[in-house]
């Protein structure tokens, strides 16, 4: 190509991305525009892609559906981290001639931050951490992991890990998911069971299933209403996976004791959402992934992604 490539880098939340990586190697090659804000309107979306020839979004912050894939003209490569990207429409990209390729990734930093999680609405982290910075001292009875079951919903590479740990804390391990066998349940040390054992048994009911039709709201207000009172529900997968008004409803009437929740339905989490206002809510912003380690593995992909291409070498292709 005989001018410079223009490269969108989409959602660097932080302001992070040109600090990870070494973007010199592009140099006098790709004009590079950094994006910190993230735009929700499609047709917004649309209009400030329009002049590039490479786009980068991180994970699934920002959809690439047909309707916005149609509009880009000038698109000839999509880098996505990661290896799979539910939120781009392969076949439209395909159909346009538009390479989609991905980077190499890690998921221990959603493990670690699931039981990140845990412990803080076990122990009431959070109410303690407050009672001390206004200068007062106790002011709840925590409780144990020791001797309670977790239900892991999904007990695939990032399920499996969960399980190890919780068996380290000497928890009851129950799981269940669509696929899920006896022979694989028993290679990890779980107890196989039925969906409606899991919820109606298991004290934290955490999820780790890939979304798709036939995940998606597979939690909903028949398996809340199984749950224990005094029961967690934690989600750090995706979303979708619950029916998140059936959980407001749970949560606002107390059927279930709280929710620890990473990920939600609309990114980012709408001001006035009640998510951000429940009292027996833990909420992160979709920081499972985000560590220094997975940044640098994301964004230095990125980039060998970009120089490979420009050079036609072989990529990471998806979509092929």
């Amino acid at each position: 190509m005989d001018r410079q490539v223009k490269v969108a880098v989409l959602d660097d939340y932080q302001g992070v991305a040109l600090d990870f990586a070494d973007w010199s190697i592009l140099e006098g090659r790709a004009d590079v525009k950094v994006f910190r804000d993230h735009l929700s309107d499609p047709d917004k979306v649309g209009e400030r892609l329009k002049p590039f020839d490479v786009v980068c979004v991180m994970r699934e912050r920002t959809p690439l559906p047909r309707s916005i894939i149609e509009k880009l003209t000038n698109l000839r490569l999509i880098v996505s981290t990661a290896g799979r990207n539910a939120s781009i429409d392969m076949d439209a990209a395909k159909e346009r001639g538009i390479t989609v390729c991905g980077t190499p990734s890690t998921s221990h930093g959603t493990v670690e931050l699931t039981w990140a999680l845990i412990l803080v609405v076990m122990r009431n982290l959070l109410a303690e951490v407050a009672s001390v910075r206004d200068g007062k001292w106790q002011v709840a009875v925590g409780d144990d992991l020791q001797g309670k079951t977790i239900g892991i919903v999904g007990l695939g590479k990032i399920g499996a890990r969960i399980a190890n740990i919780a068996r380290a804390f000497g928890m009851n391990i129950v799981a269940w998911s669509q696929n899920l066998t006896p022979e694989v349940a028993r290679e990890h040390g779980v107890r196989l069971v039925s969906k409606e054992q899991l919820f109606r048994e298991s004290d934290i009911v955490t999820l780790h299933l890939v979304l798709s039709p036939r995940t998606k709201a597979v939690v909903g207000a028949a398996e809340l209403k199984l749950m224990k009172p005094s029961a967690y529900l934690v989600n750090t997968s995706r979303g979708p996976l619950v029916d998140e008004e059936a959980l407001i409803e749970a949560l606002k009437s107390r059927t279930i004791s709280g929710a620890a929740l990473d990920v939600y339905d609309a990114e980012p989490l709408p001001e006035s959402h009640p998510f951000r206002s429940l009292k027996n809510v833990l909420a992160t912003p979709h920081i499972g992934f985000v560590t220094q380690e997975v940044y640098k593995i994301f964004y230095r992909g990125i980039v060998e992604d970009i120089a490979a291409w420009l050079d036609d070498n072989p990529i990471r292709v998806i979509n092929s």
